[in-house]
């Protein structure tokens, strides 16, 4: 099953990183306040980038990478991939 690493651009300019098996769901639960509790409070959110695995393991290295990541380079992943 394929898994995806995703992050959001909240409604007060912050990130989120996250992920799922399902990213249109994942969003519509963000959007609903039924997900992540840092979301909840900076509705709505937008998809801004994401990346897709094989393995929800994979998926889940990857997501604890990220958000080691300062927002900076944060902000060169979404840019490479709006501009790829």
């Amino acid at each position: 099953m394929a898994a995806f690493v995703y992050i959001l651009k909240c409604a007060d300019d912050t990130l989120y990183t996250g992920w799922t098996t399902c990213l249109k769901k994942r969003v519509r639960m963000h959007n609903s306040g039924k997900a992540a509790k840092y979301t909840r409070a900076r509705l709505p959110v937008e998809i801004v980038w994401w990346e897709e695995y094989e393995k929800k393991e994979d998926a889940m290295r990857r997501e604890r990478e990220i958000k080691g990541f300062p927002r900076s380079a944060k902000m060169e992943l979404i840019i490479a991939a709006t501009n790829g």
